[in-house]
């Protein structure tokens, strides 16, 4: 039997995952749901040494003898400094140890609470990986602790092994042990490009075997020719669609502009289940959220494969299974290689997306912001950049199609509104090519003053969308009242005139299709003998509206699951998002 206690139930049975058999126990009051739930329990060896000093000095003996990792495991406070001579020796020795320090309800720290310390990170420098468990409480906070065990777990022998200490707080003590099996838990698996030909093996058999592989292109700013060669290569043998944004920067064969279509504002997840893959291979950086919250609606139906350079744990989708230590080019080159000549790929997943994709047809538009962006966006010239401040800028862009060879930037790395016109002039500041940013307003004013650097050349045209304020929290159904506008969508009747003419730009501005029409000319000029500023105003409350207004008219329908979203729409109306989702995910259970 089992504790209640639902952190140590997953790091059981992530030991078990792992084959770490042996432990190291010393006796106290918080650590008794893991001590009791593992001494019984006969896929361990349990050692019992009282001193914690001498039971991780002990341990370190162990783990040198058996070459494997061994836990030790103690009560909180003073019993978890203990520790520290040990720990530093098996750090220098490069012994696998995995240090569980118990601890008390983290509210509690520093308000006289008995034998209580400040144990989170507590090794320092001596460990190769330390997490602080959450308390589990729901599925979230499960999730949450079962790749953070896995975090700790996998850098016992990752580039060299160590200990690794994982603390684990409870609010109060638990002495039930009435569960008679362990949760199923999820292990990650990490391969490296010269090592485990086995499992590589294995890999290629699975993916051989899929009739659904779903590739995401995350952010690039320079993917390499042979890159996009061997991803097409890949398109050609294996049963996939490859979907990425601008910003990836991967153009070619089986390559599908998927915001739209994968929008979860636009799809249904009934809908989106039609398409789910049964595997999805994931490499560059980070992109727009649409995909993501799809993929993580179904998370745990489907396996997710990173491939990442320095082995990092991105679980972006919630179900990470194989993380590839390479580089993209070397995975894809692997795979294609050992696929014969005649390696089956039907296309059918890829084209059964295509075909939705292209149902997504966007109509004549009225004056706003999308209006302002598509004309720009269309009509870049091959060989440009293209830099794209947050939110609106990166997702109406990502709706209409780039000119081949526009090279796409913006800064999701953090997804912060600072600086994104200071990226983009130093970008410009580099050779003669022309180079376009679309920037809104909030962000535009925030980073003004980059317009006094003295590095700017003519090559530089910046759109900014002046709607008032900050649409996307209209778009994100976050305005209430007005006061919202006040403190939330930090409404405003600034223009950027004066300061954009001060700084010898030559300035344009558009109020209706008339005036847009009229500046869009002089904008796109290519030969100018100053950079262009076109500042559009429209108004962020009928900008948002009209992004769903585009939602609604391209969105493939039949009777039954308009219904279905008409009645969402209505209870999310009158309960609130939020609730609306919850109760969505406990239908779906």
């Amino acid at each position: 039997m089992y504790t209640e206690v639902k952190s140590y139930q997953i790091i059981i049975a992530l030991l078990k995952e792992y084959g770490i058999k042996h432990l190291v126990l010393s006796a106290g009051s918080r650590n008794v749901p893991f001590v009791h739930s593992v001494e019984e329990d006969p896929y361990f060896t349990c050692y019992s040494v009282v001193d914690e000093r001498s039971a991780a000095y002990f341990a370190l003996g162990l783990s040198q003898e058996l070459n494997q990792p061994v836990v030790i495991s103690c009560t909180s406070s003073t019993a978890t400094a203990n520790y520290w001579p040990a720990v530093a020796e098996a750090f220098y020795q490069e012994v696998p140890l995995v240090v569980l320090t118990s601890d008390r309800n983290p509210a509690m720290l520093g308000q006289l609470e008995d034998q209580m310390i400040d144990q989170v990170g507590m090794y320092d420098r001596h460990v190769k990986k330390s997490v602080n468990l959450p308390v589990v409480e729901d599925s979230e906070d499960f999730y949450h602790c079962q790749r953070l065990v896995n975090e700790a777990f996998l850098e016992l022998d990752h580039r060299g092994k160590g200990p690794v200490h994982i603390n684990v707080p409870t609010k109060k003590y638990n002495n039930s042990f009435s569960v008679k099996q362990l949760p199923k838990v999820k292990k990650i698996i990490r391969l490296e490009s010269l090592k485990q030909e086995r499992l590589w093996q294995e890999k290629f058999k699975q993916l051989s075997e899929s009739k659904r592989i779903l590739v995401i292109a995350g952010q690039d700013s320079h993917p390499t020719e042979a890159l996009q060669s061997t991803v097409a290569k890949f398109f050609k043998k294996f049963n996939c669609s490859i979907t990425a944004e601008y910003m990836s920067n991967i153009e070619g064969d089986g390559v599908l502009n998927g915001t739209l279509p994968f929008e979860y504002r636009y799809i249904t997840m009934k809908k989106f289940k039609e398409f789910l893959p049964d595997i999805v291979i994931s490499f560059g950086g980070n992109h727009q959220t649409g995909i993501k919250d799809c993929l993580r609606y179904f998370a745990g139906d489907f396996e997710h494969w990173s491939i990442k350079e320095d082995g990092m744990v991105q679980d972006a989708y919630k179900s990470l299974s194989t993380i590839f230590e390479t580089s993209a080019d070397y995975f894809f080159d692997y795979m294609n290689k050992a696929a014969s000549d005649e390696q089956c790929n039907t296309l059918a997943y890829h084209q059964a997306i295509a075909d939705y994709s292209g149902k997504a047809v966007i109509s004549d538009l009225p004056y706003s912001n999308i209006k302002a962006i598509k004309a720009v966006v269309e009509n870049v010239p091959s060989h440009s950049n293209l830099h794209l401040a947050i939110n609106t800028a990166i997702r109406v862009t990502n709706f209409f199609p780039l000119n081949p060879g526009v090279k796409t930037y913006a800064n999701i790395g953090t997804h912060g509104i600072d600086g994104c016109l200071s990226s983009f002039l130093g970008q410009a500041s580099v050779g003669e090519k022309l180079n376009y940013l679309i920037i809104g307003d909030l962000s535009f004013f925030y980073d003004m003053n980059a317009l006094r650097i003295r590095h700017i050349g003519n090559n530089v045209r910046i759109l900014m969308i002046n709607n008032n304020g900050g649409e996307e929290f209209y778009y994100n159904k976050m305005y209430k009242n007005e006061a919202s506008d006040l403190h939330t969508t930090a409404r405003h009747s600034t223009t950027a005139k004066g300061w954009v003419e001060s700084t010898q730009f030559k300035y344009l501005s558009a109020t209706d299709d008339a005036s847009l029409k009229e500046a869009l000319q002089a904008f796109m000029t290519i030969e100018s003998d100053a950079p262009i500023f076109l500042e559009v105003f429209t108004e962020m409350k009928t900008d948002s509206e009209l992004l769903y207004q585009i939602y609604d008219q391209t969105r493939p329908r039949d009777i039954k699951s308009e219904t279905i979203r008409k009645t969402k729409e209505l209870i999310k109306k009158h309960i609130g998002q939020e609730k609306a989702q919850k109760m969505a995910s406990i239908f779906k259970k």
